[in-house]
């Protein structure tokens, strides 16, 4: 496997929490325009969709967080464990 097809965990990590401030910005746009709805239902499951999308947010600072810690590459290789006492 080339160096060149690898990714830094610190990048990825990086990614991941972008796209958790990003989910809370979709979610917010998506319940802003539900208000301009004609009918009580679309407003209603536009809200539900801003809600759902406001619950990405959680997984991608998780997920962010837990590259930040353990590492891990683009190209699918394995996480290294982390062994608690051992350098």
């Amino acid at each position: 496997m080339s160096q060149q097809s690898l990714m830094k965990p610190s990048t990825l990590s990086t990614v991941c929490f972008g796209f958790g401030f990003a989910s809370i910005a979709a979610s917010i746009g998506t319940w802003a325009t539900a208000k301009g709805n004609d009918t009580p239902e679309e407003k209603a499951h536009a809200e539900r969709f801003g809600i759902f999308v406001g619950l990405w947010a959680p997984t991608f600072f998780i997920l962010a967080d837990l590259l930040a810690r353990r590492g891990t590459t683009f190209a699918g290789a394995a996480i290294p464990a982390v062994a608690s006492g051992v350098e």
